[in-house]
């Protein structure tokens, strides 16, 4: 195809070339000419201190090449190393990051203890209906394990021959008119296991009467029957049991290591999914002697009042104890970084700079966590996004402050004494029966403690008598000084 322009067509395609032809050659000579102001900066080279891999921070190499994973080494230079201690990330990235901060701040910290628990039967109010002397069951009563009964509800009538003839006996004493007689006949019949409302009516009517109706002798659950009519019944033998309901035991089950946080007689809020909007409060009635080896964990019973009967033995709670309230400093718990072996919070400094720092924690109440040493009031801690700051700060090498000696942390390990009996005796741990240690609340229990070292308990056997010094750790309670005692 030909393709044909006319002369004035010709014309503006020419004058175009021109015009770009001459931008050109401006662009050209405004690169090449000299500005004296970028001439120095761009002379300048920036100084580097070592060559590294960012996958391993810890490696430092004089010049570029490969690193031990085969990866391209990457500069280090000096002016990024200057200034302030820790790792510096841009404004915009931190920002893009989500990065929230929080202050240190001292205040009002409640103490306190979160548990879970079990509801179950009062131990103390129940009551055990026995035969009262040998005899027949003449009828059952429609009573079946776990019906609610009433305080006097017939449970079961009994035929008992035996007490035909004694109350025949105090009948014919009683026609006599001898008040001593009849008060000496009437205190037989009592000894022979006859209810007072059954020997009035013998003395009322004047008949011998050998049949009694068992009772309940409070209101509550029945809990066992073992009666079944015609059957044969031996005095003293067990025929119902019956629990009260005006009251439940709440069983809580208190980490080992708070155990020193629980008293008798604390205040007790519990909760229950059956009733969301109500809290049921009671007080801490027992501690009882015995850790759980599996869960170690530490056995509080409260008390509850169970008016109405709604708290029903089995149901689930959610538990917390209060206590007392001192000033502390706290952060918000989700500011800590746990790595198993220690805790770590993003300081935030100036200029964009994060350092991590090591802490000692304390307890926590409510969405915030107490600082025992390793913090000032008043500091800026990442509580957002201080794990994606954690780990740039990984990559380039930087090292976490490591915790200093303070008088809170020296306060917080202390050493313990107290006495106790060998129970058992393993390799690294020892269980013992031991007496209350008032210092932190503990009472006389049996438990397992760490050995430092696990020499300790060499000699020792079961049964043997022994003083023992130990200090709390997160991890458990750990024997440092073991001596075994004389027999007593």
């Amino acid at each position: 195809m030909t393709l044909s322009l006319s002369p004035a067509q010709l014309g503006v395609g020419v004058l175009a070339v021109a015009l770009v032809a001459g931008g050109l050659g401006y662009g050209v000579a405004q690169l090449n000419r000299a500005d004296p102001a970028a001439a120095p900066v761009a002379a300048q080279a920036r100084k580097i201190l070592y060559w590294y891999d960012p996958m391993v921070p810890m490696e430092r190499y004089p010049g570029p090449g490969k690193s031990s994973m085969n990866m391209d080494l990457i500069p280090k230079y000096a002016d990024e190393a200057q200034g302030a201690a820790g790792v510096k990330i841009d404004p915009a990235a931190v920002q893009n990051l989500g990065v929230r901060l929080a202050l240190v701040q001292r205040g009002d910290f409640a103490q306190g203890v979160d548990a879970t628990g079990v509801l179950e039967f009062n131990q103390r109010d129940v009551a055990i209906l026995q035969a009262k002397a040998a005899g027949f069951v003449q009828r059952v009563h429609a009573r079946a394990p776990g019906d609610i009964v009433a305080s006097g509800a017939p449970i079961a009538d009994l035929l008992i021959p035996s007490w035909v003839g004694a109350q025949g006996e105090y009948l014919a004493v009683r026609r006599s008119g001898d008040p001593a007689l009849e008060a000496a006949a009437r205190q037989r019949l009592r000894l022979l296991g006859m209810p007072d409302g059954l020997i009035d009516e013998v003395a009322r009517t004047g008949r011998t009467r050998n049949v009694v109706t068992v009772t309940a002798p409070i209101g509550g659950a029945i809990q066992t029957l073992d009666v079944r009519p015609g059957m044969t019944v031996s005095q003293g033998q067990t025929l119902a049991q019956v629990f009260g309901l005006s009251s439940v035991w709440l069983n809580a089950a208190v980490p080992e290591a708070l155990a020193g946080q629980v008293r008798v007689g604390q205040a007790v809020g519990a909760d229950l999914a059956a009733f969301p909007s109500e809290t049921f409060t009671g007080k801490v009635s027992a501690i009882l002697p015995t850790a759980q080896a599996e869960s170690r964990t530490l056995t509080v019973r409260i008390e509850l009042a169970n008016r109405g009967g709604r708290l029903k033995p089995g149901m689930f709670a959610s538990v917390h104890l209060g206590g007392e309230t001192r000033s502390a400093l706290s952060v918000p718990s989700e500011a800590v970084i746990r790595t198993g072996k220690r805790a770590l919070v993003m300081i935030a400094g100036e200029g964009g700079r994060f350092q991590p720092v090591e802490v000692q924690l304390g307890r926590e109440a409510g969405d915030r966590t107490e600082i025992l040493a390793g913090l000032s009031e008043g500091q800026k801690v990442v509580a957002s996004g201080q794990f994606l700051i954690d780990s740039e700060a990984s990559l380039a090498g930087l090292q976490a402050k490591p915790l200093a000696a303070t008088p809170q942390a020296a306060a917080a390990v202390k050493t313990l004494e107290s006495r106790g009996r060998v129970e058992a005796v393993t390799a690294g741990s020892i269980t013992l029966s031991h007496e209350p240690v008032p210092a932190i609340g503990w009472p006389a229990m049996t438990m397992t403690f760490k050995l430092d070292p696990p020499t300790l308990a060499k000699g020792l056997k079961v049964g043997d008598r022994v003083a023992f010094s130990f200090d709390q750790h997160t991890d458990g309670p750990v024997v440092r000084r073991l001596a075994k005692e004389a027999a007593r």
